[in-house]
């Protein structure tokens, strides 16, 4: 049986409600672009309801705790439909056995569950280390990341108390959203077709601010003169800054 829903996060803890209350075993929750449309597949389409998302989570607090409850989270960020099922699985386990399923790593779901765990918290720590923020001439910060997991919501508080005085943007080029801090809030934005364009074109048309640009020499500058070429290591290198990352980088432009 196929569970059709929204792509969010309350839509999947919706689908786990869905199949306890229709009492439906080997459940497989897609978003609709997602299922290919078998004639002979049984389908179901999920609406989110957010007060069942809040019924399974809180009851997944009560049984695993609330950080083990948030690596759900973490995992369905992932975007990986094999880990979206294996979560699920899990999830049910823990409703009908308990939290001991979380330790028994020889179950393949367990395992890939946590290898899964294991690369978004990976890609959260690089999104920290790796965030380049421009200055436009209107003074706002803006940064543009392409990662390989939908990191942003697990970035925003780290972001918001770094630059806590500063008016930000990160924006998500990948996923087609981002994060604007105005001082106050984070909040989730989309752009328009225009300023897409803006971001994302050889020459980025926004209007540097001169300052910016001059800090942006300087630091290039700085990478270059403490690049030991005796001492280089290009295979260590890529392994903490794998080359996908280099383009949003400002010391690796030019």
């Amino acid at each position: 049986m196929y569970y059709l829903f929204d792509g969010s996060y309350a839509g999947f803890l919706c689908c786990v409600f869905e199949s306890f209350e229709r009492k439906e075993q080997n459940v497989n929750p897609l978003m609709p672009q997602q299922f290919s449309g078998d004639f002979f597949i049984d389908k179901r389409d999920i609406y989110t309801d957010s007060a069942k998302a809040k019924r399974v989570q809180d009851g997944l607090q009560r049984k695993i705790g609330v950080e083990k409850t948030k690596d759900f989270y973490r995992v369905f960020l992932s975007e990986d439909e094999k880990a979206w099922n294996a979560s699920f699985k899990i999830i049910t386990a823990i409703f009908k056995t308990g939290i001991a399923i979380l330790e028994n790593f020889g179950d393949v779901d367990v395992l890939y569950f946590a290898q899964t765990l294991k690369k978004v918290s990976r890609e959260r720590h690089r999104m920290k280390a790796f965030v380049r923020f421009q200055k436009s001439s209107d003074g706002m910060y803006f940064a543009l990341i392409e990662p390989d997991f939908n990191v942003l919501p697990l970035v925003a508080d780290f972001f918001r108390k770094r630059y806590a005085d500063q008016l930000w943007l990160i924006y998500d080029v990948k996923r087609k959203y981002g994060l604007l801090y105005d001082k106050v809030a984070v909040s989730e934005v989309a752009l328009s077709p225009e300023q897409k364009q803006s971001l994302t074109a050889p020459v980025i048309a926004i209007s540097l601010d001169e300052q910016d640009e001059k800090f942006q020499n300087l630091w290039q500058q700085y990478f270059k003169s403490t690049n030991i070429e005796a001492r280089k290591n290009l295979k260590l290198h890529l392994q903490h800054v794998p080359k996908r990352y280099w383009k949003y980088l400002v010391e690796k432009k030019g």
